[in-house]
C-alpha cells in the first residue's frame, strides 16, 4: 500500500462523517482542526523524544548536540564543516568549538578534503563508531518499541509519512 493511497483512502472516510449541507468553510474548519491537533501531536513527541534523548546522554560524558553530530556522521560518513553545520543548525564557529572538543575525546577527526583543498572533512574515530552504533542501538529499540502494536503496513506508511515531512525541511 503506498502513501497516497492510504491518506486518500483516509480522507475520504473521514469526509464521508461531515454533514452533507457542510460548506467549504465547514470543511476548512474541519482542516485547521486537524492542523491544530497534528500540531500538538508533533510538539508533543518531539517533547517526549527530546526528553528520553536528555535522560539517554545525562551520564555518558557527552553533551547532546555532540551526539547529535556522532549521529550524522555515523549515517552520512565524513561531511565537510560547512555542510555538518549546516545539518545541525549551528554556525561553523560554534562547530568548530564542539569539534575541538570531540577531537580531543577522540570521538572525531578532522582531514583535508581530497579534492578541495579549502575544505575540511570531519570523521568518526573508531571510538566515535562505538560511541554512534550503541546511541543507534538504543534509537533502534525505542524505534521497535513504539512500534511493536503497529501491522507492517502501518509502519511502511509511518516511514512514508516521516520522510516526506523531513522532506520538507
Amino acid at each position: 500500500m503506498t502513501v497516497e493511497h492510504h491518506s486518500s483512502s483516509n480522507l475520504h472516510a473521514s469526509e464521508a462523517h461531515l454533514p452533507a449541507a457542510q460548506s467549504t468553510a465547514g470543511h476548512s474548519t474541519a482542516a485547521h482542526s486537524t492542523d491544530h491537533a497534528l500540531n500538538h501531536v508533533i510538539i508533543e513527541f518531539y517533547e517526549k523524544l527530546s526528553s528520553w534523548e536528555h535522560a539517554i546522554v545525562r551520564d555518558k560524558g557527552f553533551s547532546l548536540s555532540q551526539v547529535h553530530t556522532i549521529e550524522l556522521l555515523g549515517v552520512h560518513g565524513a561531511m565537510r564543516m560547512k555542510e555538518l553545520a549546516d545539518k545541525i543548525g549551528v554556525t561553523t564557529g560554534t562547530l568548530t568549538v564542539q569539534i575541538d572538543k570531540m577531537v580531543e575525546a577522540q570521538w572525531v577527526v578532522r582531514r583535508p578534503h581530497e579534492t578541495d583543498r579549502r575544505s575540511i572533512l570531519v570523521e568518526l574515530t573508531e571510538k566515535g563508531q562505538a560511541l554512534f552504533l550503541e546511541h543507534d542501538a538504543l534509537h533502534l529499540q525505542l524505534t521497535t518499541d513504539l512500534t511493536a502494536k503497529m501491522s507492517s503496513e502501518e509502519r511502511i506508511v509511518l516511514l512514508n509519512l516521516l520522510s516526506r515531512m523531513n522532506n520538507e525541511f
